[in-house]
């Protein structure tokens, strides 16, 4: 904030109104303190004027604190130039702040990555936790991990908790899994909502269930919409539906589309109609497609809108759902429109995968999406990752002996040997990171068509559905 620069320096006394005078004389004799001084009573004012033309007074007579408030209101004022030289005279007396601001400009407003990072670099020499950080998040974007986790290292050692969240991100994606749970526990320590998500995923990925609702408990706390959804699963998945609709509404506030789609899942089961129209209609207007085709079920079903039902089918087929399709063409055979109905209804968006994954590789799906999102990369989807790791469980299944398990799938399927060697590579690297880089979105692309393609060759693509029906009993 504007003046605050000096605040944090009780080396130099708070000016007070009975000073004023006192001030004036000292500072019209060149004493830069007292101009420095002076400067701040008359911020304090209001008078920004005067402020600034006594404080480039104390500045011009070496007074770092005066250079530094100078630096903030040229930067408040938006003349940028000025900014940066009083900050750069700042800093180059020592003043980290004036360095970390200086950098910042540097950074974001000049587009400047070199110079900022001397300066962050002479910053976080002096101490400077901002600094540590975000020189931490430059290596990182340069991919310089060793030095990334070292300035990170540095920023969660001064109570940093976000750079302890990334560093335990760092160690997870290099599958060191001690580190992973030593650098989320420590910003869990200080109520890094993220981090305790994470270390839930973590423990539910290696069948600790119990533990991993305790972390999901904490982080929800902190109303995180992922652990709200979670333990609206873990209430579900024990029947104790007025719960489990208490957490997926706390995940749907928040924004979150599975905490929408699965509040008006929950809505059904409990007879409340008024309150799944609310959450499917939510969801579907928030572009998901499984809650679009459930309220159109819903609107036709429960209300007798079929006007209502027949949009939102045609807008989850639109968004590649399979049954809606099937079902907006049944409405348009209906009433008549045989032309369009049989456009959807020959050539309607090939079904999804929805089977219900392990819990344990549900987790490493998210935390592979978490880990490839977080500085603004080629993020991975869930879903995508969840297929995959949900088909390699799903046809390995007949084995005992896991041992060759790739001939025997290309021996199965009459796949080439490389697609399946690929798909258990990318697969190993979901379940075990560390052995090789995340795989890129090109790579889930093709490793997807080939768990597809693996699936119907071996005949199960009878496991291959749309989601729930809200034409359950009670409705």
């Amino acid at each position: 904030m504007l003046w605050q620069g000096d605040a944090t320096k009780p080396a130099v006394p708070a000016p007070r109104v009975g000073d004023e005078a006192e001030l004036l004389m000292a500072a019209r004799k060149g004493d830069a303190q007292a101009a420095h001084r002076l400067g701040r009573l008359y911020a304090q004012r209001g008078d920004r004027g005067a402020a600034r033309h006594w404080w480039e007074c104390a500045a011009g007579a070496g007074n770092v604190d005066s250079a530094y408030n100078l630096g903030l209101w040229h930067e408040k004022h938006g003349t940028l130039d000025e900014a940066l030289g009083w900050y750069e005279r700042a800093a180059a007396a020592g003043d980290a702040e004036a360095a970390v601001n200086l950098a910042t400009l540097l950074l974001e407003q000049r587009g400047d990555p070199g110079r900022a990072r001397i300066w962050y670099e002479r910053a976080a020499q002096t101490g400077s936790r901002p600094a540590a950080r975000r020189l931490a998040l430059i290596c990182e974007d340069t991919g310089e991990l060793a030095a990334a986790r070292e300035w990170h290292r540095q920023a969660a050692a001064g109570g940093d908790a976000a750079s302890a969240h990334d560093l335990g991100f760092l160690a997870y994606s290099a599958g060191q899994d001690e580190e992973t749970v030593l650098w989320w526990e420590t910003a869990c320590r200080s109520g890094h909502a993220g981090a305790a998500y994470c270390l839930g995923l973590f423990l539910q990925a290696g069948r600790d269930p119990e533990g991993a609702e305790a972390y999901y408990r904490m982080a929800a706390k902190s109303e995180h919409p992922g652990a709200a959804a979670q333990l609206g699963g873990i209430a579900l998945a024990r029947r104790d539906l007025r719960t489990a609709r208490g957490w997926y509404e706390q995940a749907a506030y928040a924004g979150r589309l599975e905490g929408q789609r699965m509040a008006g899942f929950v809505c059904v089961e409990l007879g409340d109609a008024k309150g799944a129209s609310h959450w499917f209609g939510r969801g579907a207007a928030a572009g998901d497609p499984e809650s679009a085709f459930n309220f159109g079920l819903l609107l036709i079903a429960e209300f007798g809108d079929l006007k209502g039902g027949q949009h939102w089918f045609r807008q989850a087929a639109l968004a590649g759902h399979h049954r809606a399709a099937l079902e907006l063409g049944g409405l348009l055979s209906a009433a008549g429109r045989d032309g369009e109905a049989q456009e959807w209804l020959t050539d309607p968006p090939p079904p999804v995968w929805d089977r219900p994954a392990e819990p344990e590789l549900a987790a490493r799906a998210e935390l592979a999406a978490l880990a490839t999102d977080r500085r603004g990369g080629p993020a991975l989807g869930v879903a995508e990752l969840t297929e995959i790791l949900g088909t390699w469980d799903l046809v390995t299944r007949p084995l005992l002996d896991h041992g060759e398990v790739i001939p025997w799938l290309v021996a199965r399927s009459g796949l080439h040997a490389s697609a399946v060697e690929h798909l258990a590579s990318v697969r190993g690297t979901l379940l075990r990171p560390g052995n090789s880089p995340w795989p890129s979105p090109v790579e889930i692309e093709h490793v997807l068509a080939t768990a597809r393609e693996l699936r119907t060759r071996l005949g199960l693509s009878n496991v291959v559905r749309d989601g729930a029906d809200v034409r359950t009993p009670g409705f």
